[in-house]
């Protein structure tokens, strides 16, 4: 980082300087610059597209999520357009449980709903609040590299709908843009292959189930091409929208040998053929297509800080392996990283501002660290399908260890003390490696 005062932002469109640069206004994005610039820092809030704009999402948030929103001053009432709901409904070997959000300390009890393009517009307008500067239809190509010391100082973009070309320059720049994140790889960080990954199709049906208020899930998943029926590492799930829609669709890893060969958009609507008719799951009830997007797990891509890069939610592979939610963790890490730039800017040399951003990572690894390997662990589990069968059939007829179960999916304990599920989950997560 320069030890030169920061130039005011130039009026002229096509250049424009800032403390920090943030690429890509989803979640992740949305929350680091709410919280930078809270913090009192200039930030630039640079997104490719307009909003609204559609995301692939489950649109259900569990309490991790709901959490970050209260956080960031976001109204989340009823009269505000959120759907609650009260916990998860799981089906599956013949069995139906309904568990509700754990009462935890950490946590409110209690997760929401709502669609993810106006979701996401309501945490960009709540950083342009706080004093972020947002520019939309701000397509980021190449980083700006500082010849001398190979970091980068600023990105290269195209805006507005002609496609201007404009420069943006900061001493530190935030990639917030998904799992693609196209600055990561300008910036030579690639995704692990060591690292599990998923995909997620989804639509949406008008459906009298639109006001449930539990999210549910469905643990069985079934390849039925071959001589014998397989069953899917995965899980599907319906989360009633409270609009007269429902949001249909699944999840599946990358531990099943079917995964490259299955098109999933077909594995969806033979999942939805086998539903009651009544519940309007049918091709003439369908709202919109079926859309997918990849799930970057675990870590997938790293250093998440390098060069006066920080990576943030899917960019760095933070979704949970263990129930594939993306969102919380990108929230999180958008704050995680904002307190360290804020912690580095104060700093007063290079090396200071440096030592204080190598520390974003590890605070990373102490955070999930542990908990993804356990994720890791599990996925390779349930990749054989024989485990997957006996788990859907007999774990579901133990509801004692169903709610341990949905804690730890979940990732819903409370770090001080909790109860012994709590101590038990947060023990195993210290004990794993934080790879």
């Amino acid at each position: 980082m320069t030890e030169q005062p920061l130039a005011k932002a130039s009026s002229t469109p096509s250049e424009q300087r800032a403390d920090v640069i943030v690429v890509g206004a989803g979640p992740a994005g949305s929350t680091t610059a709410y919280h930078l610039a809270r913090a009192g820092l200039d930030v630039l809030l640079l997104e490719k597209t307009a909003f609204p704009r559609e995301k692939v999402c489950g649109d259900g948030l569990t309490p991790r999520a709901t959490k970050q929103l209260v956080g960031m001053g976001i109204d989340v009432s009823e009269e505000a357009g959120w759907l609650r709901n009260k916990g998860l409904r799981i089906i599956g070997g013949g069995h139906r449980l309904q568990l509700e959000w754990p009462e935890l300390a950490s946590y409110p009890n209690y997760g929401l709903v709502r669609r993810r393009d106006d979701f996401d517009e309501l945490l960009a307008r709540q950083a342009e609040k706080a004093g972020a500067r947002l520019y939309e239809r701000c397509n980021v190509g190449e980083p700006i590299l500082d010849e001398r010391t190979n970091r980068i100082v600023g990105v290269h973009a195209k805006t507005g709908p002609e496609k201007a070309p404009a420069t943006f320059h900061a001493p530190l720049v935030v990639a917030a843009d998904g799992n693609s994140t196209r600055l990561s790889l300008k910036m030579g960080l690639h995704r692990r292959d060591d690292r599990p990954m998923g995909v997620a199709v989804r639509t949406y049906f008008t459906s009298p189930r639109h006001d449930d208020d539990y999210l549910e899930s469905w643990l069985e998943l079934w390849d039925r091409r071959g001589a014998e029926d397989r069953l899917l590492p995965g899980y599907g799930w319906i989360f009633g929208m409270g609009d007269g829609c429902s949001n249909v669709g699944l999840g599946v890893l990358n531990s099943s040998s079917s995964f490259k060969d299955l098109d999933w958009r077909e594995v969806l609507k033979t999942w939805c053929a086998s539903m009651p008719e009544e519940w309007g799951y049918t091709p003439e009830n369908m709202t919109g297509p079926i859309r997918g997007a990849a799930l970057p797990m675990a870590f997938n891509r790293q250093p998440h800080y390098t060069r006066g890069l920080l990576l943030v939610g899917d960019a760095g592979g933070l979704v949970n392996p263990f129930n594939g939610e993306g969102i919380p963790y990108a929230m999180e890490s958008g704050q995680a990283a904002a307190e360290v730039i804020v912690q580095a800017h104060a700093r007063q040399s290079p090396a200071q501002r440096e030592l204080a951003l190598r520390g974003y990572p590890k605070v990373l690894k102490e955070t999930y660290g542990g908990y993804y390997s356990l994720g890791r662990a599990f996925v390779k589990l349930i990749g054989n399908p024989k485990v997957m069968k006996l788990a859907a059939e007999r774990g579901l007829s133990h509801p004692l260890l169903m709610r341990f179960t949905l804690k730890m999916l979940a990732n819903l304990t409370d770090p001080n003390g909790g109860d012994s599920m709590d101590r038990i989950i947060n023990g195993l997560s210290k004990v794993a490696p934080r790879a």
